[in-house]
């Protein structure tokens, strides 16, 4: 279904989910939180996230991070061994999951298969004791949101990954929670499914206007849905800023290589001065810095790493910084990504689709100095200034 047929859908069910404008503010704050399990395996540490009012906020990082557990610790799923949790200002280290006003939308759908679509939505609301009036009005203006007027009668067997999908959302929103959380809700869909049911979780939060905290480990869903994405390895959080921020401004190596596809390209070397510019050199690799990144960077001892992405190799001008052997081509399309093996390094290079190309053919590699990041041995980004923006 179309986001067009969706928005039209969903104007008669705005009405109803509007009860929600009478609810209290719904800030989400972890202040110094951990999550320690017996045996002093640590899942979660030291962290501090404050996720304002009605905001969209992806938890993002590969597999044993941290994203979920933080998530759940939200939900009131996992006990907190230290810090402090807020929603809407009020502590809730202690508070029951059935008493924090949120509603949770898992990977696996949680759906009662000998329940209708209609029972699966509605046995919430029925455990809480509401009238049956209100929740036929909720089911089905859900329902008219989330283009399931017609599967109502339905079991989930019958449908498809993408309306049990709905369904499970349509059971979270019938509820007008205060704080709507997502445990990779699009994992089991295939391709297609995700990219519609992403558009769908997009165009909800903007008609809703619920806080939202969503995790994966996918980084094109976090890219497309966040307002803010918190970035997460190892049990830390490594950066918290809108998508933009984190592409172009990565505060660390591990956020810059997580973060784009085709990954950045990565040289180790260190930097030298030449003739009164500074330069980046390894084996068989030498870059010319900008002015201004030169003047911020000189003082810099010591082994750093290069960082530049796919797209800011110019192979039709600018100095070479090295050439090397290209032995793989992937035909996107729209675009060719050339592999080529320079020395001791795999560099990836976006060219159009009509870029010529010849597998065993020398390429030479110019790079765009003023797209660069430097990283120094402990990983942080050298590139940027005090208030965490590229310095080129």
């Amino acid at each position: 279904m179309s986001e067009q047929a969706m928005t039209t859908a969903a104007a008669p069910a705005q009405l109803s989910l509007n009860a929600r404008e009478g609810k209290p503010s719904a800030e989400v704050v972890l202040e110094d939180v951990w999550k320690i399990y017996p045996g002093n395996v640590v899942a979660a540490k030291n962290v501090s996230l404050s996720i304002k009012n009605g905001e969209f906020v992806v938890l993002v990082g590969p597999s044993g991070c941290g994203k979920t557990t933080c998530l759940r610790m939200i939900a009131g799923l996992e006990e907190i061994s230290k810090g402090t949790l807020k929603i809407g200002g009020r502590v809730m280290n202690d508070v029951p999951p059935r008493d924090r006003d949120i509603a949770m939308v898992f990977q696996s759908y949680a759906l009662y298969p000998h329940m209708s679509v209609r029972q699966n939505m509605a046995f919430g609301l029925e455990l809480r004791k509401t009238s049956k009036e209100e929740i036929t009005r909720r089911v089905n203006d859900a329902a008219k949101m989330l283009g399931l007027e017609e599967l109502l009668e339905r079991k989930p067997k019958a449908l498809s990954g993408g309306q049990r999908q709905r369904v499970a959302m349509g059971r979270a929103i019938v509820r007008q929670p205060s704080v709507f959380l997502f445990d990779e809700p699009l994992s089991n869909l295939d391709a297609k499914l995700r990219g519609q049911v992403r558009l769908e979780i997009a165009s909800l939060h903007r008609r809703v206007g619920a806080t939202m905290v969503y995790v994966t480990h996918d980084q094109v869903e976090a890219m497309t849905l966040a307002d803010r994405i918190a970035v997460m390895s190892m049990g830390e959080l490594q950066q918290f800023a809108t998508p933009m921020q984190v592409y172009l401004a990565p505060k660390n190596k591990f956020v810059a290589g997580f973060i784009g596809s085709p990954a950045m390209n990565f040289v180790e070397g260190t930097l030298e001065s030449v003739s009164g510019d500074l330069h980046f050199k390894s084996t068989g690799f030498d870059l010319t810095l900008t002015a201004a990144h030169a003047e911020r960077l000189r003082a810099t001892r010591g082994p750093v790493t290069l960082g530049f992405r796919p797209q800011h190799i110019l192979p039709d001008g600018g100095a070479a910084a090295t050439s090397g052997q290209l032995i793989h081509i992937e035909m996107m399309g729209s675009e060719n990504l050339a592999h080529v093996e320079c020395g001791a390094n795999h560099l990836v290079v976006r060219l159009p689709a009509d870029h010529a190309l010849t597998i065993g053919q020398n390429l030479a590699i110019a790079i765009d100095a003023s797209k660069i990041h430097i990283f120094d041995a402990a990983g942080s980004n050298l590139t940027l200034d005090p208030s965490g923006t590229v310095h080129a």
